[in-house]
């Protein structure tokens, strides 16, 4: 009788298998046809962090409209305006630098410099702060003893170089300040960046070296490397030597010890496909644009030839000698070289660290402007997207090692970036009762279930491995797209609820290639792709099986918002100036892929590469990224008939073109979102600020 009943069990549990089978083998074509791909589906449950954050929220909006020049409100993204959050809180540190007993550090967003009188052994203050007066402002500005987003920093042992850099100028003082805020001795440009190609004119300077007698100077935006036979005991000396090499695009880092030369390109020339990479000279130049001796696009380890593979072509900051004839660089990794690199295939000796989550080893997180400092035989990196310095007790031998301690963080694996929400590229889409910033850079949604009204204000919920590169908000209904991907809730997640669905690859006969813009209005749903020069037009909604009514032409479109009446996305960026493209509602509806849209460009206002247009309720806003403001016209017919904006934020004027983090300024807009009371503006790459402006 038991061996019977268990003979029973055992059919039941096979006959549940093969149903249960069964049932997965039909669902799994309609799970591909119907919302996405099966893997589709899955990947959409993001994880979701609740922060418990606490905030004063909207109570009243105002109504009314802006005026030209005024002032953002709050900002998010930051702890508040001129507000540094103290010593210890740096916001994507430049380069470092030292005399073999003084500690120095390019504060770059928080316009200013930090001085260690003895090089650090823990996460001790600084003693001293150049470019403000004390440790907790962080306004830009422009006299001798101010500073605007300085990325270096360089020191011969007797005087301090510094780069400040959105000044256009290099900054020297003669001997080491002692008081906070000291002025400068020497100048050199801060002219602006008009004429940067001229000789020596000096435009976005991004590193500085010297020995005391020589001196080097990347010009980054003038294409050249400036160089000093004897370091100019005068403001403005011009330059003995100028390198401007066709195969400059950006040159930025310096590596040298007075014998060679090494200067890294973020944008360099050389073969196709060489973006980034650094020129060597292996005997110190001396005349008029003298040739490199080899260009490395592979600066990378000798671990495997996988490791090889993954740094093709980064960037190296913080060139460094030691004493003993090593050669190091900062990428992704720390690369050690046992002597200076003899010829492009010279793999480093030693790399050390990750270049992914998950891999096990300590990660870096160097970045843009990323430096390195020997003092006393500890060795001090500077991590721009760590958001801190960490500290090798001894220069690494293995490839496992990790810091042994770090300085503006409580230790080697905390990033305050992410414990203080500073957002990278925020992409901000808002309802009018609560508010929604996607991040492209580390692919993060931020949730605020209410409007905040407070500066530094924290999300409620942050989603993590969320990518995209626009966001679209339409009645209840949020959208992200990015890549090959779109991601949809059909009701606004405002307690951190999960996607509910995600397609991925293409919809009907579209294959997707490179998202860059998302909008939706009552009628239609876009899509913008960049890669094939056309933004896609849906009925309604997306489907993964649904084809779309209309295919518009457009070239490289981006950020894109529909007010239901007007279509406008920020485009054209391999042209001069880039442009925005608009397309009326009705013509798309009545003419379908035959609707021609109305061009603004340079020509107009002088635009320089708008990165997002936003049509709202009839009027138009223009985030003008290289023109660092915000235009805004009343009525989208007159931005379309030439007519002049009604408003500009971050600027006095439509001459006016500074870029500062600032309150009336703006550096580098690039996403906006309305509601009627309140713009915000995300700021884009080097400034990561979240504003926001009321009408009033």
């Amino acid at each position: 009788m038991l061996g019977r009943r268990k003979y029973s069990v055992y059919v039941a549990i096979v006959f549940v298998v093969l149903v249960l089978g069964f049932a997965a083998w039909r669902l799994y074509p309609l799970l591909q046809t119907g919302g996405g791909s099966f893997s589709s589906l899955v990947s959409s449950a993001k994880r979701v962090v609740k922060t418990g954050a606490k905030y004063q929220s909207v109570t009243n909006k105002p109504t009314g409209w802006f005026t030209t020049g005024q002032e953002a409100d709050i900002v998010l993204s930051a702890i508040d305006f001129n507000n540094a959050g103290g010593p210890l809180l740096f916001n994507h540190p430049g380069n470092i630098a030292s005399d073999g007993r003084r500690l120095i550090l390019a504060d770059r967003n928080n316009n200013r410099v930090l001085i260690w009188n003895e090089a650090p052994r823990s996460n001790e203050p600084p003693d001293l702060v150049l470019g403000q007066r004390d440790f907790n402002s962080n306004a830009a500005g422009s006299g001798m003893d101010e500073l605007n987003w300085p990325v270096c920093v360089a020191t011969d042992g007797t005087r301090l170089i510094v780069c400040d850099t959105q000044n256009h100028r290099v900054l020297v003082w003669n001997s080491f300040p002692e008081e906070n805020g000291e002025a400068a001795d020497l100048v050199f440009g801060g002219f602006g960046d008009e004429g940067a190609d001229r000789r020596g004119r000096i435009a976005w300077p991004w590193a500085a070296w010297s020995n005391g007698e020589k001196l080097v100077i990347t010009n980054t935006a003038g294409s050249q490397v400036l160089i000093w036979n004897e370091f100019p005991r005068a403001s403005q000396v011009p330059a003995d030597v100028v390198l401007k090499l066709p195969q400059f695009g950006t040159p930025r880092s310096i590596g040298s010890d007075g014998a060679h030369l090494s200067i890294t390109d973020h944008n360099a020339k050389v073969r196709e496909g060489d973006s980034q990479g650094t020129f060597f000279w292996s005997d110190w130049p001396t005349r008029e644009n003298e040739p490199y001796d080899f260009f490395m696009a592979m600066p990378v380890g000798d671990a495997s030839p996988a490791d090889k593979n993954l740094a093709q072509g980064e960037t190296l900051w913080g060139m460094n000698f030691m004493p003993d004839g090593r050669f190091l660089g900062l990428g992704s990794k720390l690369y050690v070289w046992d002597a200076f690199p003899q010829h492009d295939q010279d793999f480093a000796d030693l790399s050390l660290g990750a270049t992914r989550p998950g891999e096990g080893a300590f990660r870096l997180q160097g970045g843009d402007g990323s430096g390195s400092a020997l003092v006393n035989g500890r060795l001090y990196l500077s991590l721009s997207n760590g958001n801190k310095i960490v500290v090798f007790n001894k220069v690494p031998a293995g490839s496992g090692e990790e810091p042994d301690f770090a300085v503006g963080a409580p230790d080697i694996n905390t990033n305050t970036l992410e414990t203080e929400f500073v957002i990278s590229n925020p992409i901000p889409a808002t309802d009018g009762e609560s508010l929604y910033v996607l991040s492209d850079f580390d692919s993060k949604l931020y949730v605020w279930q209410k409007l905040p009204d407070e500066s530094g204000a924290h999300p409620d919920f942050v989603y993590k491995d969320m990518a995209g590169d626009d966001i679209a908000l339409f009645g209840n209904k949020l959208t992200i797209a990015g890549r090959q991907s779109v991601t949809m809730w059909d009701t606004l997640p405002k307690s951190g609820e999960k996607p509910d669905r995600s397609i991925k690859g293409g919809a009907g006969n579209v294959s997707f290639q490179d998202l860059r813009g998302v909008a939706m209005d009552e009628q239609y749903f876009y899509l913008g792709d960049k890669n094939v020069n056309a933004v896609y037009v849906w009925e309604d909604t997306l489907d993964s099986a649904k084809e779309p009514v209309a295919t518009l032409n457009v070239e490289s479109p981006l950020k894109m918002a529909s007010d239901g009446q007007y279509l406008a996305a920020a485009c054209c960026q391999n042209r001069p100036g880039g442009g925005v493209a608009i397309w009326r509602v009705d013509d798309i509806k009545k003419n379908g892929s035959r609707a021609v849209p109305h061009y603004l460009s340079f020509r107009n206002w002088h635009l320089n590469l708008p990165g997002a247009a936003l049509a709202h309720d009839g009027s138009l806003f223009i985030a003008d990224s290289g023109g660092n403001r915000v235009l805004i016209w009343r009525d989208v017919e007159k931005a379309i008939s030439g007519g002049n904006p009604d408003v500009i934020l971050g600027q006095k004027n439509l001459i006016e073109t500074t870029r500062a983090i600032g309150r009336d300024l703006m550096f580098m807009p690039n996403a906006l979102a309305f509601d009627g009371s309140f713009l915000w503006v995300g700021e884009v790459k080097f400034s990561e600020r979240l504003l926001r402006f009321s009408v009033h």
